[in-house]
């Protein structure tokens, strides 16, 4: 039996307001907002998020 690998990733992204940086989740459930300004940084669609801000780096 072979195991399946997750095709879902993290994500480092930069909110265009603020400058923060966070580390979200690919497929989130719920919007995000940033830490920092409160300024909402990701939407969820049902599958992939709709990421609003400067993605910077795609994580493992």
């Amino acid at each position: 039996m072979k195991i399946r690998e997750s095709t879902s990733k993290f994500v480092k992204i930069r909110c265009h307001k603020c400058k923060n940086e966070q580390i979200i989740f690919g497929k989130s459930a719920s919007k995000i907002a940033c830490l920092v300004c409160n300024k909402i940084l990701a939407e969820p669609t049902g599958g992939k998020s709709k990421i609003k801000a400067r993605i910077l780096e795609v994580l493992k």
